[in-house]
């Protein structure tokens, strides 16, 4: 696995090591070892998936401590671009994110530790996203931003009216009523 760093501290992009002969491809997509020789160390204790069509938004999300999660996302099928918003009070990209897109082709993964935002918007149909979290799911410490917030200004790449989102994701508050316990 190849751990590469991004502007914001703590964030990885993996990209793992395939294996591809006449009978398909094979990789690790989680390899405790390597992450710990990358510094990672982390316990993941939760798988989740889901299966969303083209357009469908889901974020900006997180949980409070002390139920934050870290997250270990990937693309099984089609496309997402992933966006992953620092939240971390004192740390220097505090409101800032990183964009990247993940597929079923390119096998990418993002790591994202507890202290930031996290959302994705699907670029095919029948994408199917899944992610190991840290931290077991926890109702009442979710909390989450609004996905068009003027703040962050994410370019999601998408006009708004070719977005499907859930009730809740509609209604979230925005980032500069955010209290952020990071």
């Amino acid at each position: 696995m190849n751990f590469v760093e991004t502007e914001i501290k703590d964030l990885y992009i993996i990209e793992p090591k395939i294996w591809k002969d006449g009978r398909g491809y094979f990789f690790e997509s989680y390899n405790k070892q390597s992450f710990d020789d990358a510094g990672i160390h982390v316990n993941f204790v939760q798988d989740n998936q889901s299966l969303s069509q083209k357009g469908t938004l889901r974020g900006l999300h997180a949980q409070a401590n002390p139920f934050a999660q870290g997250k270990l996302v990937r693309v099984i099928q089609g496309r997402v671009l992933d966006i992953a918003v620092d939240i971390r009070k004192g740390s220097e990209t505090y409101g800032q994110y990183e964009s990247v897109e993940l597929s079923g082709e390119n096998n990418r993964m993002l790591w994202i530790p507890p202290g930031f935002l996290h959302g994705f918007l699907t670029l095919e149909n029948d994408t199917i996203f899944a992610y190991k979290v840290s931290g077991l799911y926890n109702k009442s410490s979710e909390f989450g931003v609004i996905w068009n917030d003027p703040e962050l200004s994410i370019d999601w790449g998408i006009a708004s009216d070719q977005i499907i989102l859930s009730d809740k994701d509609q209604t979230l508050p925005l980032f500069k009523d955010l209290d952020s316990s990071f």
